[in-house]
C-alpha cells in the first residue's frame, strides 16, 4: 500500500481522497493555488504545497509543479480526482516515469477512451451498440456533411472528439443550421480542449442517461456496479442522480451491465472508471462515452451498494485484487444526488462566486452531505461552480425523495445565488416523482421552454 498521497485536484473530491486515505492509514499531499489557502482541503491534508497562480493553467494544470510538489513531499502516488488532469494521458505517462503510482488507469487506456472516434469504433468492434453517426472527423467546408447527416436522419448532434461536459456540442435539426453549427462547436472545443475535432451522431430524442460503475484489477477481473440515472442536466452537465433508475429493470440492467464490463474488458481497463449509455424508452441503449476516473456521482453508488469506490480505486491502483462479484453485490434500497451548485438558474446558470455569509445545510437520517465550504468561505471564480452534493437514502425511491426534499428545505445559503431551490423544484415535480427523466427534463418540465 501507497505511504504518502498527493492529491492533485481540489474542493470536495480533494476532501473525499483525503478521508479515504486517513482511513487506510495513507498520509497526505494537498497542492493548491494561492486563492486556495482557505480551502478546506488544505485544512484536512497532512501536508500542504501551493504549485501557482490563481489560473488552473498556473496550479492545478501545472504539471512540473505538481511534479515537484510530490516529489519534494516524498509522495510515492498522485490522485488526480475529477477534471484538470484526471484523464490527461500524458500527465499519467509522466507520473509513471517519475516512479509516482498514477491513481487511475494506464496511459493507453486513457487515449482509448478519451478520443470519443476511437473509443466507438472500439465499441463497435467489442459489438456494443453504438449511436449511427459519421465514421470520423466532420469539416463545415465538406459537401459530404449534408449527405452524412440525411442517412443519419435529422435532428442529430455535434460533439467534439476529445473531452466532455457539453463543451463543443450543438444539436441540429436542419441543414439551414448544419454548417454553422459545425463551426461553433468546433471553435468551442478547441478553446476547452486544445483540439477542434468534432463528429457527427444521431441525437437519440428524450433518453435517459445511465451509466455503469465498473472495476478492474491488474489481474484482469473486471466488475459492473448497478446503473445510475444521470438524466436531469442543464447545460449537458448533470444535477441529479439516482440509483437505481426508474427506467431499468433487472434483465435490462444486466444487459447493459454486461456491455459496460465488455467495454471495460476491450481496453484492459484497470481501477475504478464509468461507462456511460443513451437509453431510449424501449429499452433500447447505445454507448457514450467511458470517463476514465472517479466520478462527481460516485457517492450514488457507494450508498447504494455499501461499496467505498476512492478505498477501491487507491487499493486497485497499489496492485490488491478485487474482492467483489457483480453478481453479489445488493441494491441496498434507493438513493438520489443534489448537486447543489454557486450558479443563478433564473440567469442561465451563470456563476456566483464570492463570500458565503450564511451557511446552514443539512444532516439527519439517510442523509449524506459532501463539500468543501463552510460560512466565511469565498468561492473564486477561477473553477468549477460544484460547491456541495446532497444525498439521500431510502428504503424505496419514494422515502428517497421525501428524505430530499426534507433536506432541501433545511439548506440556507446566503452571500451566493445557488442552485438548491430549484432542485426542490425537481423533487416536487410531478414528472420527477413519476419518473418521467430524460435530458430534457429542465426545459420540458420546469423552465417550460
Amino acid at each position: 500500500m501507497f505511504k504518502k498521497v498527493l492529491i492533485a485536484n481540489r474542493g470536495e473530491i480533494a476532501c473525499r481522497v483525503i478521508r479515504a486515505c486517513r482511513e487506510l492509514g495513507i498520509k497526505t499531499v494537498a497542492i493548491h493555488s494561492e486563492v486556495d489557502r482557505e480551502s478546506m482541503h488544505v485544512k484536512l491534508a497532512d501536508q500542504t504545497v501551493c504549485v501557482g497562480q490563481a489560473s488552473a493553467s498556473e496550479s492545478y494544470l501545472n504539471i512540473p509543479s505538481i511534479i515537484a510538489a510530490a516529489e519534494i513531499k516524498g509522495a510515492d502516488a498522485i490522485h488526480p480526482g475529477y477534471g484538470f488532469l484526471a484523464e490527461n494521458a500524458y500527465f499519467a505517462e509522466v507520473c509513471e516515469a517519475c516512479g509516482l503510482k498514477f491513481i487511475g488507469p494506464s496511459k493507453e487506456s486513457i487515449e482509448q477512451m478519451g478520443d470519443k472516434i476511437t473509443a466507438i469504433e472500439l465499441m463497435k468492434k467489442s459489438g456494443i451498440p453504438v449511436v449511427p453517426g459519421s465514421d470520423g472527423p466532420v469539416n463545415a467546408d465538406d459537401p459530404k456533411i449534408f449527405a452524412i447527416a440525411k442517412k443519419i436522419g435529422y435532428p442529430v448532434i455535434i460533439k467534439a472528439t476529445a473531452g466532455g461536459g457539453g463543451k463543443g456540442m450543438r444539436i441540429v435539426v436542419s441543414e439551414e443550421t448544419l454548417q454553422n453549427a459545425i463551426i461553433t462547436a468546433q471553435t468551442e472545443a478547441k478553446a476547452a480542449f486544445g483540439n477542434s475535432d468534432v463528429y457527427m451522431e444521431k441525437y437519440i430524442e428524450e433518453p435517459h442517461h445511465i451509466e455503469f460503475q465498473v472495476l478492474g484489477d491488474k489481474y484482469g477481473k473486471i466488475v459492473y456496479l448497478p446503473e445510475r440515472d444521470c438524466s436531469i442536466q442543464r447545460r449537458h452537465q448533470k444535477l441529479v442522480e439516482e440509483s437505481p433508475s426508474p427506467l431499468i429493470n433487472v434483465a435490462l440492467r444486466k444487459k447493459i451491465g454486461k456491455a459496460a464490463r465488455n467495454a471495460a474488458v476491450a481496453v484492459k481497463y484497470v481501477t475504478v472508471g464509468t461507462i456511460e449509455f443513451l437509453v431510449d424508452k424501449k429499452g433500447h441503449f447505445y454507448f457514450m462515452e467511458m470517463n476514465t476516473r472517479i466520478q462527481v456521482e460516485h457517492p450514488v453508488t457507494e450508498m447504494v451498494t455499501g461499496i467505498d469506490l476512492v478505498k477501491e480505486q487507491i487499493k486497485l491502483a497499489a496492485g490488491e485484487k478485487l474482492s467483489i462479484t457483480s453478481e453479489k453485490v445488493k441494491i441496498l434500497g434507493h438513493v438520489i444526488e443534489c448537486r447543489i451548485n454557486a450558479e443563478d438558474p433564473d440567469r442561465d446558470f451563470t456563476p456566483s462566486p464570492g463570500k458565503i455569509n450564511k451557511l446552514f445545510l443539512p444532516g439527519g437520517p439517510g442523509i449524506r452531505l459532501d463539500t468543501h465550504v463552510y460560512c466565511g468561505y469565498t468561492i473564486p471564480p477561477f473553477y468549477d461552480s460544484l460547491i456541495a452534493k446532497v444525498l439521500a437514502f431510502g428504503k424505496d425511491r419514494d422515502e428517497a425523495i421525501t428524505k430530499m426534499q426534507r433536506a432541501l428545505r433545511e439548506v440556507e445559503i446566503e452571500g451566493i445565488k445557488n442552485t438548491s431551490s430549484l432542485l426542490s423544484k425537481i423533487m416536487v415535480n410531478e414528472n420527477f416523482q413519476k419518473g418521467s427523466v430524460s435530458t430534457d427534463f429542465l426545459s420540458k418540465y420546469i423552465f417550460g421552454r
